[in-house]
């Protein structure tokens, strides 16, 4: 009976794939004034499936490239299709992510130890390129025995019927995943002259790696795209075999646990969340006593894998990954408040002429610490960097779009993102 009751609960409404168009604007000092367009849809050719592409550009801004006067520009795209069912196939489910950007003020912290000074990083023109490739495989377990897609019936915003899901028996209750995943970035370095520790840019003016990562995920919530209880937690091993063009071998290891509490509303809220997240890495094969070359310690992961904090998921008050060792340490806490009021609402004039449909919107405060270090040790614990940040949020097109704005000791900063953070 249980499990005919938790049936009821799937969608049972095909999602009609309706493109919804996002413009948006944002400045940093990797990128300038920029903005650009994107595009979200949910249920492309399947009824799980999300699909997200962006184009984004930004304002010529002034560059010294090796002692050399230029411009540049911030420009590039990203897609990212997920969840699409491998044909014939009943859990078996493949996800894509890329993006190609071009920055023309990069900030890469070479040295992102904890004591290290952020003015001492590398500011070069380059480009990033990501890629994943991931095929996510559901177990016949939990909630994942009758509704491995994962849908819901959903309503402004919210999962309906899933008032007493949340906080079950592990791997008797949620949904349980394994996934192997393939990923390569491509990096370059344009600017090795101004300063001596990046010589060796001068003889590798590209950053390249790819490889495998096996994950493992648990999700006991009540709602997996904005948890009001439970908990959800993530094992991943990630290992780069320094083959092809890849600078070095490396590998990483990662786990993240987080927990959410539905909090009595206030008079002006419709759902109170105190949301919790604990994360922490460690990278095996970084050697911290012998060098691959000048200022590239061997076998360490690259500046944007590994054991890394800052950026938009992890120290959001600091640069993309400011800070980065053998091993990390990060924890966060997050007052989500959901408001009654809602100006985009489709029935309110401005609401009318909305690109895309606004559930609700969404107040947050959070504070977060972490820190990096050489050993996996209790000193992981001591000299913490902090920072506090607010947050605008809302549920667009059926996903959670951010814009948060964060402040530790070396400034304040901001950051626009699709998904909740602690879903990363």
């Amino acid at each position: 009976m249980a499990e005919e009751a938790d049936k009821n609960n799937i969608l049972d409404i095909e999602k009609s794939g309706n493109w919804m168009f996002v413009p948006y604007v944002f400045s940093a000092d990797s990128t300038g004034f920029a903005g650009g367009v994107a595009g979200i849809a949910t249920g492309v050719l399947q009824p799980q499936t999300t699909l997200v592409a962006s184009l984004f550009y930004g304002a010529e801004q002034d560059i010294i490239t090796n002692g050399v006067p230029d411009t540049s520009n911030f420009s590039g795209g990203m897609i990212s299709y997920t969840d699409i069912k491998v044909p014939y196939t009943n859990r078996l489910y493949l996800s894509l992510f890329g993006m190609m950007a071009h920055y023309p003020q990069d900030i890469l912290y070479i040295d992102g130890s904890n004591d290290s000074d952020q003015d001492d990083g590398l500011v070069t023109a380059g480009d990033s390129d990501y890629f994943t490739l991931s095929l996510k495989y559901v177990l016949p377990i939990g909630e994942g025995a009758y509704n491995p897609d994962g849908i819901y019936k959903l309503k402004d915003g919210f999962a309906m019927g899933r008032e007493d899901y949340g906080n079950g028996v592990p791997f008797e209750t949620g949904r349980t995943s394994l996934s192997l995943i393939w990923f390569s970035q491509y990096q370059t370095i344009e600017n090795w002259k101004e300063s001596e520790p990046w010589s060796f840019a001068k003889e590798m003016p590209e950053w390249n790696d790819s490889g495998f990562r096996f994950a493992l995920e648990h999700d006991n919530t009540d709602f997996d795209l904005n948890p009001s209880r439970g908990y959800n937690f993530k094992i991943q091993y990630s290992t780069d075999g320094g083959s092809g063009d890849n600078l070095q071998e490396w590998d990483n290891i990662e786990f993240r646990y987080s927990y959410y509490v539905d909090l009595e509303n206030l008079s002006f809220t419709k759902q109170d969340v105190l949301a919790m997240s604990f994360w922490t890495a460690y990278s095996p094969s970084w050697d911290t006593n012998n060098e691959l070359m000048p200022g590239i310690d061997l076998n360490r992961p690259p500046l944007w894998e590994g054991p890394r904090l800052g950026g938009y998921n992890r120290m959001r008050g600091y640069d993309l990954n400011r800070f980065s060792g053998k091993a990390a340490i990060y924890g966060t806490a997050e007052y989500r408040a959901m408001l009654k009021w809602n100006p985009f609402n489709k029935s309110t004039l401005l609401g009318q002429w909305m690109p895309a449909k606004v559930d609700w919107l969404q107040v947050v405060g959070f504070v977060e610490a972490g820190r990096v270090d050489d050993e996996y040790s209790f000193d992981l614990l001591t000299d913490m960097k902090y920072d506090v940040g607010m947050s605008l949020r809302a549920m667009i097109a059926e996903l959670p779009m951010r814009f948060d704005v964060a402040y530790g000791e070396e400034g304040a900063t901001m950051w626009v993102m699709y998904r909740q953070p602690f879903d990363f």
